[in-house]
């Protein structure tokens, strides 16, 4: 294992931040090591609002579910799945308007989380912490007028970065065996590798020097999945120009 894979391996969510800034060169450097990550066809469809704002850092806080680390962050973004570039290229190269193709939906949303996924790799290698924040989607449409996005836009999830102040311990991943298929899906092997993860996962949570708990993976992540359905995206996706067929 080399440096970069134990960094990635060594990967948790930061939440707790020293009140430390982060140097503006360095800021920059982050990012322009998030649009390094490759990208479909080089359309490079993300945008990214650096939210510095107090007022709009709070606002923000509260539709994803009163998380108070977006605002006691050093800096807190919203990335953006953007065709809004791609479309005046569009009607630039006499195309016209982009039709909302589901296509362009996915490869906008899939290049804006390998950016965000680079800059949160840089951030670490530099010392840093951080954390993705899906509840933005919580109520996007109050994101998109709090950040002035236009149509094409719309915001997929936050990043909060900051020096931390505390750290969590690595919590334990499905072995390499569980999702790893060859040729084929093995459909057959799916239960009994969850039953297995859920008793590591058990093991895990039980023996943490803090905030031991008993659970196991499949039960909170089946309330996360269940719970967070935010049935409102579909038509707040299509009012911004996306997955209209």
């Amino acid at each position: 294992m080399n440096d970069v894979m134990k960094l990635m391996q060594e990967h948790s969510s930061v939440r707790s931040y020293t009140a430390e800034k982060i140097n503006p060169s360095l800021l920059e450097e982050l990012i322009a090591s998030g649009q390094a990550a490759a990208s479909s066809s080089f359309i490079q469809a993300y945008s990214i609002i650096r939210v510095v704002d107090p007022k709009k850092r709070s606002i923000i806080a509260e539709v994803a579910g009163g998380q108070s680390w977006i605002i006691e962050a050093a800096e807190f973004m919203v990335l953006c799945a953007d065709m809004q570039r791609i479309n005046y290229a569009s009607h630039k190269n006499g195309e016209g308007e982009l039709k909302g193709y589901t296509e362009h939906f996915i490869a906008a949303t899939v290049d804006t989380a390998l950016m965000a996924q680079n800059i949160l790799l840089a951030a670490e290698s530099a010392g840093l912490g951080g954390v993705f924040i899906g509840g933005i989607r919580n109520n996007p449409k109050i994101l998109a007028e709090t950040l002035a996005l236009p149509d094409h836009v719309y915001p997929a999830f936050g990043l909060c970065l900051g020096w931390p102040e505390q750290k969590n311990s690595v919590k334990p991943r499905m072995p390499v065996s569980t999702i790893l298929h060859q040729d084929s899906y093995n459909l057959e092997a799916v239960a009994a590798k969850v039953d297995a993860y859920d008793e590591a996962f058990a093991e895990y949570y039980g023996s943490r020097t803090s905030n031991a708990k008993s659970s196991d993976w499949s039960a909170p992540t089946t309330r996360a999945v269940q719970g967070k359905r935010r049935e409102h995206m579909k038509d707040f996706l299509q009012a911004r120009g996306f997955l209209k067929c």
